[in-house]
């Protein structure tokens, strides 16, 4: 599938204030935007704020393309749904590797690499919606279920969906420093 292909995208509902001081509704309808990694993973920016605090009048400041960091004061949530590793051809599993590199450098580490093993300059709460994946360190994994929540300290890892399903996540990513 290609990103010409729209998926079924996740809803997003907003909320405000009217001019009569009730609430409402202010927005309700498919995430944007979206964008589907050579994987098949298909990311969905759901709110993306310039800088904290907001004002709750704010609207997102989302572009027209997925921008993978935050912004250097803001933070961008998202869901994500990662196919099963097993139906991700060698092809399309090189071509992410080379985005990797492209956007996060060279994957060194370990040997062999594993594959989208990479760090961020971000902290990221990422909460299991539904499925299970695993979370691969350069020392250790451990398997997240639906429900589970993994704070993730700018530390090298990668994602592996082991199952025969795919998985959905919602991640909240924040600007972080190494001082």
């Amino acid at each position: 599938m290609s990103d010409s292909d729209e998926p079924t995208l996740a809803r997003v509902v907003v909320t405000g204030v009217a001019t009569d001081g009730r609430s409402v509704i202010t927005s309700d309808g498919p995430a944007r935007p979206w964008t589907r990694r050579p994987t098949g993973t298909l990311v969905m920016d759901l709110w993306r704020a310039d800088a904290l605090p907001i004002s709750v009048d704010a609207r997102s400041t989302a572009t027209d393309e997925v921008v993978l960091s935050p912004p250097p004061e803001g933070l961008v949530v998202r869901t994500t749904i990662f196919p099963p590793d097993s139906s991700i051809s060698p092809e399309a599993a090189a071509a992410y590797a080379a985005s990797m590199a492209d956007i996060y450098g060279p994957q060194g580490g370990a040997e062999p690499a594993v594959p989208g093993m990479h760090t961020t300059e971000t902290i990221d709460v990422m909460t299991v919606i539904e499925g299970e994946i695993w979370a691969v360190m350069e020392d250790g994994e451990t398997l997240l279920r639906a429900g589970d929540t993994m704070v993730q300290r700018g530390t090298r890892h990668a994602w592996q969906n082991r199952s025969d399903r795919p998985v959905k996540v919602v991640t909240t990513m924040l600007p972080a420093s190494r001082t």
